[in-house]
C-alpha cells in the first residue's frame, strides 16, 4: 500500500473517530421533595440530582430534562444553571428549585429524566417519587435568643445550614441537641445567619427554615 494511500485512511479514521457519537448515561438519581416556609401554608418544591456521566467528560453535557408525562409537566435545567456537589466519591448534578407556578404543590407518581450532550445524543431514565400529598410532621420552628437555640420538630434528622452576612452558605453542622448554646457549634467568625434543614429519608422529604439571625 503506497504512503498516500496510507495516509489518507489514517485520516478518514481520525475524522471518524472525532465524529463518533456515544450516549450519555444515568447511572442513579433522586427526587426530594422540600417544604419551605409559606403563608399560610408552607410551599413545595423538588430537589432532583442525577449521576451524570459521559465519555467525553461532564462539559459535554448540555441539558438535564425532567417530565411529569401524565400532567405534561416539562422542567429544563441548562447546564450552566447546574448545581454540581460530591458525596461518597459520587458526583451530582441537578437543581434545588423545581418549581409549579403559583407555588402549587408538586406532582407525585411517575417521572421521566432526560440527559442530554451537546453532540444531540440523549439518554433516559424513570423514576417514581411518591411521597404524602400532605405533611407528615408539622413545620419545623427554629428560634434563637441570647446565643441559646431550640429546635422544634419532629423530623427524625436536623442539620443547621449556616450563612454569611450576605448569604452565601458557609457549611452544614450537624445539630448535636434539640437545645443548646449557639457558641458549642464551633461556627466560623464570618457566619450571621442560621436555618434548619429537617429530613425524612424513609419518605424522601425534607423542610427548610427561613434564616434565622445569630445577632
Amino acid at each position: 500500500m503506497s504512503f498516500k494511500k496510507t495516509a489518507l485512511l489514517i485520516c478518514l479514521a481520525m475524522v471518524l473517530f472525532a465524529c463518533s457519537r456515544t450516549q450519555p448515561r444515568i447511572p442513579f438519581g433522586f427526587i426530594e421533595l422540600v417544604y419551605y416556609s409559606g403563608d399560610p401554608l408552607p410551599y413545595e418544591r423538588f430537589s432532583f440530582f442525577v449521576i451524570a456521566e459521559d465519555d467525553d467528560g461532564i462539559d459535554n453535557l448540555g441539558e438535564l430534562r425532567l417530565y411529569h408525562d401524565r400532567e405534561g409537566l416539562e422542567w429544563i435545567i441548562k447546564s450552566e444553571d447546574w448545581v454540581h456537589y460530591e458525596e461518597e466519591g459520587r458526583h451530582w448534578t441537578g437543581s434545588r428549585n423545581i418549581a409549579m407556578t403559583e407555588n402549587r404543590n408538586m406532582p407525585r407518581g411517575q417521572f421521566r429524566a432526560v440527559l442530554l450532550n451537546k453532540g444531540g445524543e440523549k439518554t433516559e431514565r424513570n423514576f417514581t417519587f411518591d411521597a404524602p400529598e400532605e405533611p407528615r410532621y408539622a413545620f419545623p420552628v427554629l428560634h434563637i435568643e441570647g446565643g441559646y437555640f431550640i429546635i422544634e420538630s419532629a423530623y427524625p434528622a436536623h442539620t443547621f445550614m449556616v450563612y454569611d452576612q450576605q448569604g452565601n452558605l458557609l457549611r452544614t453542622v450537624p445539630v448535636p441537641s434539640m437545645e443548646g448554646y449557639v457558641i458549642e457549634l464551633r461556627l466560623p467568625n464570618t457566619a450571621r445567619f442560621l436555618a434548619l434543614w429537617a429530613q425524612d429519608e424513609t419518605y424522601q422529604t425534607s423542610a427548610m427554615t427561613d434564616v434565622v439571625s445569630l445577632r
